[in-house]
């Protein structure tokens, strides 16, 4: 079959351990299915993998990709959940096993013509949603559903701020937090990509660090060390400050006065489980609301959408068409 893989590291140059070529097909095994892909996307975690994070030199070559949907060996159209973990060793969560991997880390990903996942990673896809939609879901868009509906706590009518307008969780966040009925700011360095944060529903969006015209109930930060002071300094007392990620840097000062004398929450977020996905793909069929997609390439000309990613130009997801 035909796939994107890695199969070197590089930290400076991840590109360089990026391959397109045929690799073996994907064999059974029970209690898992085999999916022909119809669409795949782009994400961090995939840039991240070449550059050796998650991704260990002794596990390559690895085909790359967490977000994929297609067709099951019954015919049925389906959305791959990209958490490979045991919901009774999570309590009920399988993002919370310590054992659980993402696909492309352990397993192998969907930036491939096939793949093999747990049956139960499986979920129906809405017919009123292509393939190229649905494949933008199982990373960027359940990470923020369950940091907007689960983690923050909100109540309807509520301020957010979600930083980092452009990448694939803040522009879910951007959608899913106007269309609740929250008033959304956004923050980007770029102008074009702030007009673009408007245009999906945010109420104002302003320059990287500029403060707010108000205090906020809750941040979203995939950003980490260059945004997390603001993140922090743009919450009203009692607020929540959500961290999916740390493109940035991961160790920022951790603002801890401010945090216990303003009785600040800080909560992590990974992913989502597979009912949160189905619930995701439902709500999206009822509401109308779909994912920014910012290009869709064929998958042999990936190599294109993993430069335009590196180099920070995409709004919204990036999708490969197999």
């Amino acid at each position: 079959m035909f796939a994107i893989s890695a199969t070197s590291i590089d930290p400076d140059d991840p590109l360089s351990g990026l391959q397109a070529g045929e690799r073996p097909d994907p064999e059974p095994r029970e209690g898992w299915a085999l999916v022909d892909l119809k669409a795949a996307a782009l994400n961090h975690h995939d840039l991240w993998s070449l550059r050796g994070v998650g991704l260990p030199a002794d596990r390559l070559p690895m085909v790359l990709g967490c977000d994929g949907a297609g067709v099951d060996e019954e015919g049925n159209e389906v959305i791959v959940h990209g958490v490979i973990g045991d919901p009774d060793a999570g309590g009920g969560d399988e993002t919370r096993d310590p054992r659980r991997s993402l696909l492309s880390e352990v397993y192998d990903g969907t930036l491939a013509e096939k793949i093999a996942v747990p049956r139960r990673n499986l979920v129906p896809k809405p017919k009123e949603l292509s393939f190229e939609e649905a494949a933008c879901l199982p990373t960027a868009w359940l990470t923020a559903y369950n940091m907007l509906f689960d983690k923050a706590g909100l109540r309807p009518g509520s301020s957010v701020l979600v930083q980092g307008a452009g990448g694939g969780v803040a522009g879910a966040l951007i959608r899913m937090a106007a269309q609740a009925g929250h008033r959304v700011y956004a923050t980007s360095r770029s102008a074009a990509k702030r007009d673009r944060a408007v245009e999906l529903g945010a109420y104002a969006a302003v320059p990287t660090g500029e403060r707010l015209p108000e205090k906020v109930h809750a941040v979203f930060d995939s950003v980490g060390q260059a945004t997390w002071a603001h993140s922090i300094r743009s919450l009203r007392p009692g607020g929540a400050i959500v961290t999916c990620g740390a493109t940035s840097g991961d160790a920022p000062s951790a603002e801890l006065t401010r945090v216990f004398f303003q009785q600040l929450r800080v909560i992590g977020a990974t992913m989502g489980t597979r009912d949160q996905l189905a619930a995701l793909a439902e709500m999206c069929a009822r509401t109308g609301l779909r994912p920014e997609i910012d290009r869709v390439l064929p998958l042999a000309r990936a190599e294109e959408g993993f430069r335009a990613m590196l180099a920070g130009e995409q709004f919204g997801k990036i999708v490969f068409t197999v």
